[in-house]
């Protein structure tokens, strides 16, 4: 349509999202707005080439917001809207208070380059919830190439949570195979930890690889 602001277009978009987007109280929700439409005008906010589209979404990741609005906010943040997004991003996982959104948000982070993979490095090693840091951990074997490795076995050695080191034996089994492989078999022969060697023979088991076999056989004396 001819002589329409971009400005203007993101304004009537963000109407249609704030009509269903808050929590009610006792968690309920209202149903006016199908959440098909509020999505979509998510996704057109994020799509839109104006500076305003960054403002908006930034009121969508607000505590008052719907969890639902909250993520797919975030989301587009994180992967359409650049430094202006990804500045949003790294602040909400260092300051936000909602547990669930900050495990959220350590998907959102792998999205934006190098600096999100920083702050998820950080998020995996620091943050006071156990459950972000073993989401962060996954995301770390997934996307830190190199440096997830030393990421992955310091939380096995140091993380205070025994399911977060467990996430961490995970993680490392899901390491190209001469990474993990290795990795596995030394925790499974020599961590301190029983649960962690535990995790370790478990996963060694999954892998199919004939180093895995050798170990096996050498643990049963054969």
């Amino acid at each position: 349509i001819d002589g329409v602001r971009a400005a203007d277009s993101v304004a009537v978009l963000g109407q249609v999202v704030r009509r269903d987007g808050k929590d009610l109280p006792h968690g309920g929700k209202s149903g006016h707005e199908p959440e098909r439409a509020r999505s979509g005008a998510l996704a057109v906010i994020a799509l839109t080439g104006d500076a305003s589209s960054d403002r908006v979404l930034e009121g969508f990741v607000a505590p008052d917001m719907s969890s639902s609005v909250r993520r797919d906010a975030a989301f587009w943040l994180g992967a359409a809207r650049g430094a202006a997004g990804a500045q949003v991003i790294d602040r909400l996982s260092r300051t936000d208070g909602d547990e669930d959104f900050r495990e959220h948000l350590t998907f959102v982070l792998t999205l934006i380059g190098d600096p999100g993979i920083d702050r998820l490095v950080d998020l995996a090693r620091h943050d006071a919830s156990a459950r972000v840091r073993g989401q962060a951990l996954f995301w770390v074997a997934q996307k830190a190439g190199e440096r997830a490795v030393g990421t992955l076995a310091g939380a096995v050695d140091d993380d205070p949570d025994v399911e977060v080191r467990k996430r961490a034996v995970f993680a490392i089994s899901q390491l190209p195979r001469d990474e993990g492989v290795p990795k596995l078999i030394a925790l499974a022969g020599t961590h301190r930890d029983r649960e962690v060697r535990k995790q370790a023979m478990f996963w060694l088991g999954q892998t199919g690889d004939p180093r895995a076999l050798t170990f096996f056989e050498q643990v049963l004396g054969r």
